[in-house]
């Protein structure tokens, strides 16, 4: 039996698997996908957080509920995505490369430059699901800095390890880091 993490995140009680980064260290796995509950829930409390904006972005693909969401909630009608491989329908795409603590190998997002164009001289608020080492999240401030745009705020349901300390993100709840026998690091 994998052991788990117990924690309430906007309201709602949910038990994280926790799983090995390696020999040492530990993660309480967040995924939102399949769960339209705590995703509505998370988005609300988020949007009640959220500074002025005018545009959202998120990285491909765990934030991708989230963003949808919160844009759904807030009536606005277009959020950008900062995909994983360029697509054939992108155009003047911006790239970025990214090393993210979930993710074996380095990565690349890519924003389709017709995304950009919105963006530039705009509010961009960054949005994700976890925020841990902050690689992703500076893959997307790049992406925003590169397309001229502003950026607004950055959120995230969880801040993990050291993104907990962090002033310049706002999110619902803190989530530590495990030892490999899960027990959360001080």
């Amino acid at each position: 039996m994998k052991k788990t993490y117990e924690m309430t995140i906007a309201g709602l009680n949910r038990a994280l698997p926790l799983c090995p980064l390696n020999e040492k260290l530990s993660i309480g796995a967040f995924v939102i996908f399949g769960d339209p509950e705590l995703t509505t829930a998370a988005a609300s409390a988020l949007l009640e957080k959220a500074p002025a904006y005018d545009y959202m972005i998120t990285a491909e693909s765990k934030g991708i509920p989230l963003v949808h969401e919160m844009a759904r909630l807030a009536g606005n009608q277009k959020y950008m995505l900062a995909r994983k491989g360029p697509k054939l329908y992108m155009d003047g795409v911006f790239e970025v490369v990214v090393n993210s603590i979930t993710t074996a190998k380095e990565q690349k997002l890519y924003l389709d430059g017709a995304d950009a164009r919105l963006m530039e001289g705009k509010r961009i608020l960054i949005v994700d699901d976890v925020i841990s080492t902050g690689e992703s999240l500076r893959a997307l401030e790049t992406l925003v800095e590169k397309a001229g745009g502003i950026v607004a705020g950055r959120m995230a349901i969880l801040a993990e390890g050291d993104a907990i300390a962090r002033e310049d993100i706002i999110y619902l709840e803190p989530l530590p880091l495990f030892t490999a026998e899960g027990e959360p690091l001080a």
